[in-house]
């Protein structure tokens, strides 16, 4: 009989090295799940339910697994190959940038950094609750970039810095899997009676929770809740119910989006007493109507506001919205505005909902059925397919005194025929032409993404073929630069990604060295408009000095 091995992998992208390595241990029948910290220790103690006997994860997941389950948990060590990778990779960025992690990654990452020579500080924490607080310091000492283990990049994104994981390799994972072989064989034999009593347990209860006297957890099996469902209020109630009836009792909850129904008595054993609890989830109800979706878990990625023009639409929606103000985004489609919008509320919605309204979706005298109890973000878009103006205006209002943020997002200016007794404020998002200084930091910023994501080669871009991005820029929105990063990753074969590489994907590009001046005087305009543009390296304001016009007569001329 195979020995059950499960790994729990903190990121996707060590599932492909994962899959490598199973052929190679036929003796082991090894499993594997994507999960990092608490999510990773919930699916651990379900593999450990199902009859796993051996787990491997890694770092601060590794740390948790190790506390929620009985089996032994072998963490997956780091290589030097996958310190100097993950090294040379945060060394690219334009930021100050810090290594913070445990001893066992730092102690190496020094030596590297030392004989790499290469502009990184190094940061060693004792404890996972250390982290918090030392990454705000360096937020606060103008630190940009954090890389470390899973704990220490989600904590880094969630305060809006850079975050850049330190992969393990397919060494690490082998070795691993061998010490695994080496685990088992101090595996009692009657761990298989512990396992078949378990798993009577967990089928005769799929959701059961037993409490000691003080209502500490001492057993949990969950298969339908991702986490304990119960509030501090849930157990009050129902013990309060249990020492009044003295006999079996049922609740019935709202939890979130659907119905939790507890079922619950006491028992005593060993001169101790225990409530044990059952718990059924029912059907999700009707929260949104058509066209509205709700978001609890946004996950934040850093805004990328190195231009002034951002750093002007920053301050300004900051400022509206600690007012209490409603926004109206104006700009092209792709252009950023909803992820704008989930930037703001993951920064200032202390939990709580965001929904994203299409009003071309909602049915006439929908919007007032919305509960708004939970929320605390609204994004409208198609505001020119909306209900009727009395409508909309009483729902925004409704939000605005329930002090909700309010996003109605546009691509075209507010239509005067349509008027909303709301003043919306309007600000206007800048295209990636008027976002030089962002376009680096941007690529950069995707490229981290990808590699982390799927584990793609390539680290930087050379500068002739950003060049060739920047010739571009006046045609694309950020997703279509996001897009064609991606392919340009997927694509490079080496470590930086090439003009050859660009070029195919953008295809063959005029030559900018000269004008054919042919066509309409207004084509011929603009052709000159083009080439002044690319030789000042497309800085507006530079271009428009030499033609003798303002910048705005540029931009409008450019958009003609």
């Amino acid at each position: 009989m195979r020995t059950r091995v499960h790994i729990i992998a903190p990121y996707e992208s060590m599932t492909t090295i994962i899959e490598e390595c199973i052929p190679l241990f036929p003796q082991l029948a090894i499993q594997y799940e994507v999960g990092d910290l608490m999510k990773g220790a919930e699916l651990a103690s379900q593999a450990e339910r199902n009859g796993a006997e051996i787990m491997i994860s890694r770092g601060g997941t590794a740390q948790l697994i190790k506390e929620a389950v009985t089996i032994p948990v072998i963490d997956v060590q780091l290589s030097g190959y996958d310190m100097i990778r993950s090294l040379t990779l945060a060394s690219q960025f334009n930021g100050q940038t810090a290594i913070v992690g445990f001893a066992n990654i730092t102690s190496g990452a020094q030596s590297i950094i030392d004989l790499m020579e290469l502009p990184l500080k190094v940061y060693t924490i004792r404890s996972s609750e250390e982290v918090a607080r030392l990454l705000l310091e360096l937020k606060a000492s103008g630190y940009r970039q954090i890389v470390g283990d899973v704990i220490t990049v989600n904590t880094a994104k969630t305060y809006g810095l850079e975050g850049l994981l330190i992969q393990s390799g397919k060494e690490s994972i082998l070795r691993a899997l061998e010490d695994a072989q080496l685990v088992y064989r101090y595996l009692s034999k009657n761990h298989a009676i512990s396992i078949i009593l378990n798993n009577l347990v967990t089928q005769e209860h799929p959701n059961l929770i037993i409490l000691d006297d003080q209502n500490e957890v001492v057993f949990e099996n969950l298969t339908d809740f991702e986490q304990n469902p119960l509030t501090d209020n849930h157990i009050y109630l129902t013990n309060t119910n249990l020492d009044f009836h003295q006999s079996q009792v049922q609740n019935v909850f709202i939890v979130d989006d659907y119905q939790l129904t507890v079922t619950a008595y006491e028992t005593t054993l060993s001169n101790k007493s225990y409530k044990v609890y059952s718990l059924e989830k029912g059907q999700p109800y009707a929260f949104a109507q058509f066209g509205i979706t709700a978001y609890t878990d946004i996950s934040m990625e850093p805004i990328v506001a190195e231009s002034p023009a951002m750093q002007a639409v920053l301050k300004n929606i900051r400022a509206l919205y600690e007012n209490h103000e409603p926004i109206y985004l104006l700009g092209e489609a792709d252009s950023g505005k909803s992820f704008l919008v989930k930037h703001i509320h993951q920064m200032y919605s202390s939990g709580g909902l965001m929904l994203q309204i299409n009003l071309a979706q909602v049915p006439p005298g929908h919007l007032h059925k919305i509960p708004l109890s939970k929320v605390r973000n609204v994004e409208i878009n198609h505001l020119e397919n909306g209900p009727s103006e009395e409508e909309l205006t009483s729902f925004i209002q409704a939000c605005l005194q329930r002090q909700i943020g309010v996003f109605i997002l546009g691509e075209q200016g507010l239509n005067p025929n349509r008027t909303l007794d709301v003043e919306l404020n309007t600000i206007i998002m800048p295209s990636l032409v008027d976002r030089q200084e962002d376009l680096a930091p941007l690529i950069q910023h995707f490229l981290s993404d990808y590699y982390q994501k799927y584990g793609t080669v390539a680290v930087k871009m050379k500068e002739d073929a950003l060049q060739l991005i920047r010739d571009q820029i006046s045609h694309m929105t950020v997703n279509q630069l996001r897009h064609l990063i991606k392919q340009a990753a997927l694509n490079e074969q080496d470590y930086v990604i090439s003009a050859e590489t660009l070029s195919h994907l953008l295809g063959e590009q005029p030559s900018s060295n000269t004008m054919k001046l042919s066509g309409t005087l207004k084509e011929i305009e603009k052709e000159i408009i083009q080439f002044v543009l690319h030789e000042e390296n497309n800085n507006q304001s530079k271009a428009a000095d030499r033609l003798g016009i303002n910048r705005a007569t540029l931009w409008r001329k450019l958009k003609e």
